[in-house]
């Protein structure tokens, strides 16, 4: 695979590379694979968090119907 990057976008990934003391292959692989594993896991969060919006919304409608 061929990974095509203009010379800002080459030179952020030398930075990065640098910073982490890896070549920019690794450091592209690393960037990558931490992107995902976050997207995941906020992906994981909003599905948690609207299973209990919706919970609570259900409970809360139940409790004003029982006030009412």
């Amino acid at each position: 695979m061929t990974l095509r990057l203009t010379e800002e976008q080459d030179r952020a990934l030398a930075l990065l590379a640098s910073a982490q003391g890896s070549s920019k292959h690794e450091a592209a692989v690393r960037a990558i694979v931490t992107a995902a594993a976050r997207m995941l896991d906020d992906a994981r969060v909003t599905a948690l968090a609207r299973d209990v919006v919706a919970q609570h919304s259900a409970l809360e409608s139940r409790i004003r119907q029982a006030r009412g």
